[in-house]
């Protein structure tokens, strides 16, 4: 088992269905931040990112009459269940550790707690604390944010960027 990138976790078939449904500006804004927060909060990078890009995979759209229905979709909203399922699946399948990829969806599980009829605030690790906060700094009124359009092509320069940094602060570690 190598390191599985970001960049071939996102150009993933499946990964590309769910982010087109959810928003890849967002998943993209969502992971640079994850990574600055991580090195800022010294936590794991590769972790946070990854969870980060996948943290909605989940989502499902709630239409009412042809029109998106923002009430309709939070009255039912489980995507971080559905999430937290997805991304462990396609992670064991690129190869991924299967410690990572349990920790990578447990992030995605606990990203939000809208789902609950509790707060899981006071619970969260810190890894999970950033993928949270990370979401909550790229929101949008009414879920705007995952309807900002990025191409393809400039998420991956993005994440390119990411993985750059990512292996260069693991060659660091390794020789020390």
């Amino acid at each position: 088992m190598g390191y599985v990138t970001l960049v071939e976790i996102f150009k993933h078939p499946i990964t590309q269905k769910y982010l087109r449904r959810s928003g890849v500006h967002h998943a993209v804004n969502v992971t640079e931040i994850a990574y600055r927060l991580a090195s800022e909060r010294k936590e794991n990078p590769e972790l946070a990112t990854k969870a980060a890009l996948l943290h909605d995979m989940g989502h499902f759209e709630w239409y009412r009459e042809g029109k998106w229905d923002y009430d309709e979709y939070r009255r039912h909203d489980i995507h971080a269940i559905k999430g937290a399922e997805r991304a462990h699946k396609l992670l064991i399948r690129l190869g991924e550790n299967r410690v990572k990829a349990k920790e990578i969806a447990i992030a995605i599980l606990l990203h939000t707690d809208s789902y609950l009829p509790f707060s899981v605030k006071e619970f969260r690790t810190p890894l999970q604390q950033i993928i949270y906060e990370a979401d909550e700094m790229d929101e949008l009124p009414k879920g705007g944010h995952h309807y900002l359009q990025m191409e393809n092509e400039e998420a991956i320069e993005r994440l390119t960027s990411i993985d750059q940094k990512i292996q260069e602060v693991s060659d660091k570690l390794q020789s020390n």
